[in-house]
């Protein structure tokens, strides 16, 4: 299976999950690392860009292309999800929910639904897993991103 995220270039190849570890997300706690990727290139800049300043957007952004095994998938729907999933800012039952997901290790990958676009999905990539090996990036192609897309 092909996943996207959309990062710094100088991370593009990068699959420890050190900005998630250093920052958190809505589904992890700092110091719990994490990667976030979503099924299209399209929702991967939806999410980059609601997680963002426009202050704070790169010149050199690209699109991180990773095959993931699509065998041992967590699939979770939103009748599994705290309550308050889609709450902004992030609330801390979802940092803990995922939190608790990623440490216990038992899944690579954590399909979870997009609190931006309804019915898609994004994939969490456990780097803690030891099946994280079979994860690979496979291309990195430059992306200019398109700053009308933050304009109000």
């Amino acid at each position: 299976m092909i996943v996207y995220r959309v990062g710094k270039t100088r991370y593009a190849e990068d699959l420890t999950g050190e900005g998630a570890r250093l920052n958190g997300g809505r589904w992890n706690h700092k110091l719990t690392p994490c990667i976030y990727t979503a099924e299209s290139r399209a929702l991967a800049v939806l999410e980059y860009t609601v997680n963002v300043n426009i202050d704070d957007i790169p010149r050199a952004l690209s699109f991180s292309r990773i095959e993931i095994p699509d065998a041992g998938i967590l699939v979770l729907s939103e009748a599994d999800l705290p309550g308050n999933w889609k709450q902004v800012p992030s609330p801390f039952a979802t940092k803990e929910f995922g939190t608790q997901l990623l440490k216990a290790a038992k899944n690579l990958i954590i399909k979870i639904p997009s609190t931006v676009i309804p019915n898609e999905y994004n994939y969490l990539i456990n780097p803690a897993h030891p099946a994280i090996k079979n994860c690979k990036v496979t291309a990195i192609v430059d992306f200019v991103y398109d700053v009308r897309i933050k304009q109000v």
